[in-house]
């Protein structure tokens, strides 16, 4: 099998993503960006966005970090109720462009870790790394 790509976030997607969707800007001081550009408030938002406009390889890699990382604080904001309603949405994305986000699930998975040290949506994305385990590669 070919090597899931991309693996890391490039400039030309995050400037693009700041146009269309209000974005933090980029600052010489930007570190994690697409972390930090996470808001758990726009999160259904950023589902619509990914599902409904036309998005290259770069940017829906970006942008799904963007989403999971809004979930991660969703969840551990604990104010929500729509958890497995939003995860399901990001869930059949994930699937639909599995291969796109392989590096992204295997992050979000923390493997090496239990599960009471790592991000609140890991539990979530874990599931991810089982549903067609063996068909891609885990590196």
């Amino acid at each position: 099998m070919k090597e899931a790509t991309p693996k890391y976030v490039e400039q030309a997607s995050m400037e693009s993503l700041i146009q269309k969707l209000n974005l933090p800007p980029l600052t010489p001081f930007s570190q994690d960006w697409e972390y930090t550009s996470a808001d758990a408030s726009r999160l259904d938002e950023f589902i619509r966005y990914y599902e409904n406009h036309p998005l290259n390889d770069n940017e829906k890699f970006t942008l799904m970090i963007i989403m999971i990382s809004s979930l991660d604080d969703y969840l551990s904001e604990g104010k929500g109720t729509d958890d497995h309603k939003l995860w399901n949405r990001i869930k059949q994305n994930l699937r639909k462009d599995y291969e796109l986000h392989i590096h992204t699930i295997n992050y979000w998975a923390q493997d090496e870790s239990d599960l009471e040290d790592c991000f609140a949506v890991t539990p979530y994305v874990r599931e991810m790394r089982t549903w067609n385990e063996g068909e891609y590669d885990n590196d």
